[in-house]
């Protein structure tokens, strides 16, 4: 069977992998295979700091994708002879007034309905966990199962994989969905070639809902949301900044830091409707360098090394579209907003399975495109 991935993001590489170790012939179309999100991304594996009152259905795949994050980096380690720069950290999640405080309360309430383990730190505990920490801290939620990865190196290694698998790279942009009858049978690319495979994966972040050609039906809601990211680094020879990812609300805004193991610091990051922008902007970087400085006071003294912004690819309802579509052949892994890092193990084994036996793994189920089908949503009462 030959399956062709339009998109060689993150998720799209995922896919690749997992699907050729299962006997497929793959090819990924991407001009440059390897970009996306994921190269601004920070790298949160976040299932349980990340949960949002009205995404609970969205908190079990987040879980078994978490789940899987150790054997998954130990594989793909060893099949690319890569790091990925994962770190079994855990997350501290504070709170810097007591509007912010009281909002953390509910969200510990919430964690305990749903099952999961935080547990609440008065500021002292916070600040002897993280000495760094402002003085002001009045509280926060220790959460040692969140946990990290670079998204840069974790990709890195995923080609490298992809490539070994006998993944074929066709960099190029693909222009058109090819149709054969009623099903998708390949992709016209931008010098006019045109490829032909027996599966078809969309998986283009958030430029999956311009592939020209794909029936309106099925054309994948997903939008792009601008996600500003700042790059700080700790000279070095260095004592540890922050022992783990660090999250605060701050004024009911959200700002992370993440420390990687070879000093880079990353601060991120804003969440802005503003259709495909991706300027860096100057009210972005002070509102981050502000709420950061709220938070940890030394980071202003920190060389800055790099901005960035990136697209999220988001859905109406913030989870991800996975799977078979309306037209035969044609199958979506976008949507994934927020978590796309978090849920690359958990994609690409649903598409991998999905793809060589026809059957969708059962936590992959409630996130089906067919929840979007127009023709549904349009069709008298």
């Amino acid at each position: 069977m030959h399956v062709l991935i339009i998109g060689g993001g993150v998720i799209g590489l995922a896919t690749a992998w997992r699907t050729a170790l299962r006997g497929a012939r793959v090819a990924v179309v991407d001009p440059a295979p390897g970009g996306g999100a994921a190269q601004v991304a920070a790298g949160m594996l976040a299932a349980v700091t990340e949960l949002h009152y009205g995404e609970e259905s969205l908190l079990a795949l987040n879980l078994a994708s978490a789940r899987r994050y150790p054997a998954f980096t130990a594989e793909l380690e060893d099949a690319s002879g890569l790091g990925t720069g994962y770190r079994a950290c855990g997350t501290l999640a504070v709170a810097l007034d007591a509007d912010d405080r009281a909002h953390l309360r509910e969200l510990h309430a919430l964690h305990r309905r749903c099952g999961l383990e935080s547990a609440w730190l008065t500021g002292r505990e916070c600040r002897r966990l993280e000495p760094m920490l402002a003085p002001g801290v009045r509280g926060g939620l220790r959460v040692d199962g969140d946990h990290q990865t670079d998204p840069r190196r974790l990709t890195a290694a995923l080609l490298a994989a992809c490539e070994r698998a006998g993944v074929r790279f066709v960099r190029q942009r693909a222009e058109r969905l090819s149709l054969s009858g009623d099903r998708a049978a390949g992709v016209v690319l931008a010098d006019g070639t045109a490829l032909e495979a027996d599966q078809v994966v969309l998986a283009a972040g958030s430029e999956s809902g311009r592939l020209a050609g794909v029936p309106r039906e099925v054309l994948p809601p997903v939008r792009p949301v601008k996600g500003q990211v700042l790059r700080l680094r700790i000279p070095g020879p260095y004592a540890p900044f922050l022992s783990r990812t660090v999250r605060a609300l701050v004024r009911g805004g959200h700002v992370y830091l993440v420390p990687r193991a070879d000093g880079e610091l990353v601060l991120g990051a804003t969440s802005e409707e503003q259709g495909w922008d991706t300027t860096v902007t100057a009210g972005g970087v002070y509102e981050l360098l502000r709420d950061a400085h709220e938070l940890v006071p030394g980071i202003t003294e920190l060389p800055l090394v790099e901005t960035r912004a990136g697209l999220r690819p988001g859905s109406p309802d913030n989870a991800p579209l996975l799977g078979p579509t309306a037209l035969p052949g044609l199958h979506l892994a976008t949507g994934h907003h927020r978590n796309g890092v978090l849920l690359a193990p958990v994609t690409g084994d649903a598409l991998a399975q999905v793809l060589t036996t026809g059957e969708l793994p059962e936590e992959a189920r409630p996130f089906t495109p067919r929840r979007f089908d127009r023709t549904l949503q349009e069709s008298p009462v």
